[in-house]
């Protein structure tokens, strides 16, 4: 049991579930007065399906538009010219309905149309900087907009109010951060999820449930997010194995969606991520590695090189796997072999003369310095890239 400390609570206003996604957004939009509502949406979802469709009626004249150019690895050039287009319309509300990528794009919207930011290099100097006493953030001010997210995968990132942009110019991923990027809702429909292709989803499980591992390994945790965190990552377990089994299960999903926002109740209350958040990014941003392939391959390793400071944590973290007798890493290792996933860096292209690179851009991430055993130096990153390669 933790014996000092603090708990953060964040500015979202809800999180809604039970209801089909365009009738939830409908009485969200008319809750919060929004008369111009532009939607950031998966491009698969927007011309593969009907979903798209059925908010934009649902939302009759509330509706301003549809910007479906987002990629994986959420870039710059993507997000201002969303957010230009959001400012012609005069949008009001601003809706990511997608997967990780959308929501990141979603969420920094509103800041680059209170900054009129309609160019990359405008983002320049916004960016959250880690430093010696800490993270310091960039001078963002209060949007007048805000956003609403709707997943259709399991990523976590609709539950913060960080979000992830690269720049391509460098090939280096980065966090911008401000308290009212936290969405001020979240829909969960887990009818919209069976778009999502199996991987994806199953990726983004255990991107999810990297969350709830790290604020339960984390030194800036509470007794409430560790509950919440490690009910969410057995949510998760139970969740992704069924599913699994039975793809079409709507029980199956919902349960996973729920380990997901548990899962991420640490990351939302700013508790800080270590290690496996601050290589990922970088995979993503400087290999190309998506996004929800980091986690499966980088957090066993990541638990092993924090196994002497996290020692209780990590018992923890295995009994929520319903794998007490095992090594927290061995453990999460066993439920990504049963899941069919990939579980070396090799695998997804990367290899050890591209260390260095990763190392010295990790070195940058807030996170390297809130890594509960400390991280000195890159050699120290490349330590834990080998035991993944």
């Amino acid at each position: 049991m933790r014996e000092m400390g603090r708990h953060e609570f964040v500015p979202m206003d809800r999180v809604v579930y039970g209801k089909r996604a365009d009738v939830a957004l409908r009485e969200e939009a008319e809750r919060l007065n929004a008369r111009r509502v532009y939607l950031i949406a998966s491009r698969s979802l927007n011309t593969k399906t009907d979903e798209i469709d059925r908010v934009r009626s649902a939302l009759a004249e509330r509706y301003a538009g549809t910007f479906d150019g987002v990629a994986e690895h959420t870039t710059r050039e993507q997000v201002v010219r969303a957010a230009r287009l959001a400012k012609d319309v005069d949008a009001d509300l601003i809706v990511a309905i997608g997967g990780g990528s959308v929501v990141d794009a979603a969420k920094i919207v509103p800041m680059c149309m209170e900054h009129e930011i309609f160019e990359e290099g405008g983002l320049d100097g916004y960016e959250t900087v880690s430093t010696p006493q800490g993270p310091n953030f960039g001078p963002f001010r209060a949007p007048k907009a805000r956003m609403i997210a709707i997943p259709s995968t399991l990523s976590g990132g609709e539950y913060n109010a960080g979000t992830l942009v690269t720049d391509t110019r460098r090939k280096l991923k980065q966090i911008f951060m401000h308290p009212l990027m936290m969405p001020i809702s979240v829909i969960l429909d887990p009818e919209l999820t069976r778009h999502t292709p199996m991987t994806l989803w199953l990726g983004s499980g255990t991107r999810a449930m990297d969350h709830g591992i790290e604020a339960v390994c984390a030194a800036t945790g509470s007794p409430l997010t560790d509950a919440a965190c490690l009910r969410g990552i057995r949510l998760l377990r139970d969740g992704l194995l069924a599913i699994k089994d039975d793809p079409e299960s709507l029980e199956a999903r919902r349960l996973c969606q729920f380990g997901s926002w548990l899962s991420a109740y640490g990351l939302s209350s700013r508790v800080r991520m270590g290690a496996s958040h601050a290589i990922g990014h970088v995979l993503g941003g400087t290999c190309g590695v998506p996004h929800y392939f980091c986690s499966v391959i980088m957090l066993a390793s990541v638990l092993r090189y924090n196994a002497p400071a996290t020692a209780a944590a990590q018992k923890l973290i295995a009994e929520a796997l319903r794998a007490p007798d095992l090594e927290a890493g061995a453990a999460f290792e066993g439920l990504v072999a049963q899941l069919g996933l990939t579980r070396r860096l090799a695998h997804v292209q990367v290899y050890p003369d591209q260390f260095e690179l990763i190392a010295k851009n990790a070195m940058l991430s807030m996170f390297t310095g809130t890594n509960p055993r400390p991280i000195r130096s890159p050699e120290d990153i490349v330590e834990i890239l080998k035991m993944a390669a």
